[in-house]
């Protein structure tokens, strides 16, 4: 990938995990052919239904749900989220865990 693809990008990269799904919708309309921003917009696409899911799960299960699902589920993506941050502004392409694998299925 091209350097400048890198530095046009990182921005968008950030916003793209930064405000998960609606940075998403900012990436794909503004960037949607920079390979860089739209590697961590998918990231933060999918961070977003993860965190979704978390919260109905850990929301409608009883005592499991609140007790384990929705505090570990929600300490996991908030840690998930931060290395995406950070990983968005380093200039290379690093998945975050999990995310990132589900993320590289998404054909746009």
């Amino acid at each position: 990938m091209a350097k400048n693809d890198v530095e046009d990008g990182k921005v968008f990269a950030f916003l793209g995990i930064f405000l998960t799904w609606i940075g998403f919708l900012i990436v794909l309309l503004a960037k949607k052919d920079n390979k860089y921003a739209m590697y961590y917009a998918k990231q933060g696409l999918v961070l977003a239904i993860a965190w979704l899911i978390v919260s109905i799960l850990g929301t409608f299960i009883p005592l499991l749900g609140w007790f384990v699902i929705l505090p570990i589920g929600s300490l996991v993506l908030l840690i998930f989220w931060i290395m995406g941050i950070v990983y968005s502004l380093s200039g290379e392409m690093k998945p975050i865990p999990l995310i990132g694998k589900l993320a590289e299925k998404i054909k746009l």
